[in-house]
């Protein structure tokens, strides 16, 4: 199998609600690893590596956790896996 990356920035409601914190814990039940962090123009910023099906898996249940409806847009984009990820960290604002 192929490891891909996915990234996806998010918009909505999603910075100051425990989004970044309900991703890292919805990560734990799949095969990846990533991050995820807030921009400094409101949208959340994610990126994991794994199989195509893992991550397409673990988007859905991002999607279906308590944080999915303030979600209003995704913008999903996919490649190659770049490596040098350790587990999944939510990256500290700047």
């Amino acid at each position: 199998m192929e490891c891909r990356r996915l990234q996806i920035l998010y918009s909505g409601r999603v910075q100051g609600v425990g989004f970044r914190y309900a991703a890292k814990m919805t990560a734990r039940g799949f095969d990846l690893t990533g991050t995820v962090r807030n921009l400094a123009d409101g949208r959340v910023e994610l990126i994991a590596e794994g199989e195509g099906a893992d991550l397409e898996a673990f988007q859905e249940a991002i999607r279906e956790s308590g944080v999915g409806a303030l979600i209003k847009h995704e913008a999903v984009s996919w490649a190659a896996a770049q490596g040098g990820l350790r587990g999944f960290e939510i990256i500290a604002d700047i």
